[in-house]
């Protein structure tokens, strides 16, 4: 006799019987069988009971939090997939899901087909799992505020990124456009390693002359050259047992990129005029906006180090590839301004903020930073107006078509949907409703899983 099919098995662990019901549905039509936990400590013990193939896991619950159900039931059984949802998509979501062993995770809403999709996924992985014989534990650490702002795909992907390097000492590779927040990633990767209590230090390669970078990096004794009068220890001393950001990594000169070579082959260094051999516990990531691939075949940056760099590249997208972060980043700028900087400014106009989102923004993020700053500065009221914005920003926003703008604000009302983070977004999504209307053309979003508070999709019979 054939041998029987095994049918998935999937945990469903949410305190809402509503999203319960609805992904019981759901599942249950692709021919998995679903159990259901409506608490965390219910869905721990049936993980202990009978190990599912794959556990979907809600975040805001009543008694454990997803968090530290996630925790629980990796440290009960390592090997088990867990997908976490949350409506709440935010930068320490999406890295402590990771960190803390979520296979992935789902922002709600989410419709079915991608569910189905992530879930075969998974199914996909735990068969590997199951082959290959386990999977690495999980290193737990404090939460740590990022100040990365971000809810769209490829920030998503960042923070998936982040959270799976972090426990590591693996060396990363940061490449963006300037301004793109490359330093602020680098450091979010250290507060969640375990060098967190150690010195985390950043160094602009391009910013120090080529006669002194050996000198800031290494050190130098007494008397090692004119105007070295007493010894001084390099950064890379400084941050033992932590983490260095070497920002700018091309512009770094070939003498330099020899010590840099030896520093992450052997762990030590040598300061400028001395001759001890020092041993150095550092982690390294390293950034650039150039192409280190053309400096290499052009041999203006050595082969043998940018391997050692290039162990995991995480790419920074562009603000103009994330159109739709926009609202959040601004949001977020306006409340830290007005808390540290004493700026009146509590919020942007919907016409303001169709302004900014239209604006290519080549400085990325530093730019637009920039740029509400400067008008959160000189506004008369708590809002910004379309005439605070500066008038390079202001003349090419309020040139566009509603042909040009319509699919941006598409996306920003899907993202609205989703997100909903403030009263400033919610203003921004009656303005796109009222614009939607008068051009007959509702908005339809795609079929949902009901979020918490919500009806179901269909009545139980």
């Amino acid at each position: 006799m054939p041998e029987p099919v095994s049918v998935p098995h999937i945990l469903v662990v949410d305190d809402d019987t509503e999203v319960r019901y609805s992904l019981n549905r759901v599942l249950t039509s692709q021919h998995y069988r679903v159990e259901e936990a409506p608490s965390g400590e219910a869905g721990v013990a049936a993980v202990k009971k009978q190990p599912p193939d794959v556990v979907l896991l809600d975040n805001r619950m009543t008694g454990m939090t997803g968090l530290e159900t996630l925790q629980h039931i990796r440290a009960a059984n390592p090997k088990q997939l867990v997908i976490l949802m949350t409506a709440y998509g935010t930068a320490q979501t999406a890295i402590e899901a990771m960190k803390f062993g979520a296979f992935d995770y789902v922002v709600k809403p989410f419709d079915p087909p991608k569910l189905i999709a992530l879930v075969e996924s998974a199914l996909r992985t735990q068969a590997d799992i199951r082959s290959a014989g386990g999977v690495q534990p999980v290193i737990n650490s404090e939460d740590h505020k990022e100040g990365i702002v971000g809810t769209s795909g490829p920030m998503q992907q960042v923070f998936k990124v982040i959270g799976q390097v972090a426990a590591s000492d693996v060396t990363v590779m940061i490449t963006g456009e300037s301004g793109t927040g490359k330093e602020l990633v680098a450091r979010s990767i250290h507060r969640h390693s375990h060098r967190s209590a150690k010195p985390f230090v950043a160094v602009n390669c391009s910013a120090i002359p080529e006669n002194l970078i050996e000198s800031e990096l290494f050190g130098h004794e007494r008397g090692a050259f004119t105007g070295a009068t007493a010894q001084r220890l390099g950064k890379f001393e400084v941050c033992d047992g932590g983490t260095i950001f070497l920002d700018e990594i091309g512009d770094m000169t070939p003498p330099t990129q020899t010590k840099i070579l030896r520093v992450l082959q052997e762990g030590e260094i040598q300061r400028v005029g001395g001759s001890e051999t020092i041993k150095v516990n550092v982690r390294v990531i390293a950034a650039t906006n150039k192409d280190l691939e053309a400096l290499v075949k052009d041999k203006e940056f050595r082969e043998d180090l940018y391997y050692r760099l290039n162990v995991v590249r995480l790419r920074l997208p562009p603000l103009r590839e994330r159109v739709e972060d926009v609202p959040q980043i601004v949001d977020y700028f306006i409340q830290s301004m007005a808390k540290a900087k004493k700026t009146r400014a509590r919020r942007v106009s919907p016409e303001a903020l169709a302004i900014l989102c239209r604006h290519n923004w080549p400085g990325n993020v530093r730019e637009l930073e920039n740029t509400i700053y400067r008008s959160a500065v000189i506004v008369q009221g708590d809002a910004i107006l379309p005439k605070d914005l500066p008038d390079e920003i202001r003349q090419g926003g309020e040139g566009a078509s509603l042909a040009g703008l319509e699919t941006l604000f598409d996306q920003l009302y899907a993202q609205l949907k989703v997100t909903n983070p403030g009263d400033m977004l919610g203003a921004v999504k009656a303005a796109l409703e009222s614009r939607a209307a008068a051009h007959a053309k509702p908005f339809e979003p795609a079929p949902v899983i009901v979020a918490k508070g919500k009806k179901p999709a269909a009545k139980r019979k």
